[in-house]
């Protein structure tokens, strides 16, 4: 190949590679589907690579004449080595969708038809946005809400997830099917490990696209049951699905509070525990606990896991600037409002007051340094005297 000639309108220009199944956008430029599918599906990019134009209308126009000139140049440099690119099989139609939804009306053929919908997603991002477009996601809802079989459930939110939906299909999930939040939790209880991950993936797709007050009046058995999914460990991906939702979740309304009752703490020091967390987990972990602890069941649970405050402070300076920034205001929220005279000792007593005179000397982060110098300050008539205070940081704190 480095000493043929390749005509630049053969190359795709993501890829920079010769183009086996060449498409064209509303700008009018041609990609290889593949690459373009990548860039506006999986990415949710709006433009046009080249032109930076809004691609307003994603469908994408097969460039036959262009495909045949590079399987006749491939033809004629066989020689070299080229091999002749196939034809590749064309994408579903709206038709053999809709065909498809109304042959599994009847209960014998929903497998057979969720089998086949599984293999037509998998072909590429055009069939998945043909089957988006033609009732499918209606379809899969309802048999992820009402199948009496946990295989046909599974395999519905199977499809579901790896639709890989836009973020309007995604909010129409949550309005005009109030009850899906419900059946998914109802999955996640009862429901196979396979469902109950992509359950959560699903629903934390959900609740990133949501209006804050759709997440306001959430029931209680989704935070039982999000916690119970990271007690299992059931995958990493589903940990983490879990984590994001939690995330995302819990700032709102009484959100805090219903994670605590759930019993969220305990499981997240767990996992703190847990030395072989990776960096990003450790950060959404501390997220989580961040927001929770913002109620006083949140502080509560912290303060009655015998390793909570020790485990917190070991993650400033050990993980990253985010992992400490959370784990200093989780800190401050614990002075602010939990500051009895044995709490304080045990921060004394646990080193996480010298963690803190640390942060003032390191260089993480701006915010973090004045929140540790807000903690310091708060308690610096109870710990003024400690040798782990230098007396250039506490002498200038109110006696």
């Amino acid at each position: 190949m480095d000493d043929i000639d390749v005509p630049s309108f053969f190359i795709c220009p993501i890829s920079l590679e010769i183009m086996k199944d060449p498409v064209t956008v509303s700008s009018g430029i041609t990609y290889d589907r593949e690459s373009i599918e990548k860039w506006l599906f999986s990415g949710k990019n709006t433009t046009c690579p080249v032109t930076k134009q809004v691609i307003s209308d994603c469908e994408l126009t097969p460039n036959h004449t262009l495909r045949r000139l590079i399987q006749s140049w491939c033809m004629l440099n066989a020689s070299h080595g080229i091999e002749r690119i196939p034809t590749p099989k064309p994408p579903i139609s709206k038709a053999q969708i809709i065909k498809l939804l109304n042959d599994a009306k009847s209960p014998q053929q929903q497998i057979k038809c969720l089998k086949s919908l599984q293999s037509i997603a998998s072909e590429n991002g055009t069939n998945k946005r043909c089957m988006e477009s033609s009732g499918a996601v209606e379809f899969l809802v309802s048999i992820a809400n009402n199948s009496n079989s946990s295989a046909s459930a599974a395999e519905a939110l199977s499809i579901l997830y790896n639709l890989q939906l836009s973020e309007d299909s995604l909010k129409n999930l949550i309005c005009k099917n109030s009850d899906f939040i419900l059946s998914l939790t109802r999955v996640m209880q009862r429901g196979s490990y396979e469902s109950r991950a992509y359950a959560v993936l699903l629903l934390k797709s959900m609740v990133e696209v949501a209006d804050p007050m759709q997440l306001i009046n959430l029931r209680p058995e989704l935070f039982v049951e999000s916690i119970q999914v990271l007690r299992d460990q059931i995958s990493k991906q589903a940990s983490k699905a879990s984590l994001q939702l939690l995330a995302t979740i819990s700032p709102w309304g009484r959100n805090k509070v219903k994670a605590a009752e759930a019993g969220v703490v305990p499981v997240l020091i767990d996992l703190l525990l847990d030395s072989s967390l990776e960096r990003r987990a450790c950060e959404m972990v501390l997220t989580v606990l961040d927001a929770v602890c913002k109620c006083a069941e949140g502080r509560s649970k912290l303060l009655l896991h015998g390793a909570g405050l020790a485990i917190v402070s070991k993650k400033i300076l050990r993980v990253s600037q985010v992992a400490s920034e959370k784990a200093v205001r989780i800190l401050l929220s614990i002075s602010k409002f939990c500051a009895t005279t044995k709490v304080l000792q045990e921060m004394l007593q646990l080193g996480v007051v010298a963690k803190l005179c640390l942060v003032l000397q390191v260089d993480c982060g701006f915010k973090t340094k004045e929140r540790a110098r807000e903690v310091l300050k708060l308690h610096a008539r109870v710990w003024k005297n400690s040798p782990c205070i230098p007396s250039n940081l506490i002498s200038s704190y109110p006696a």
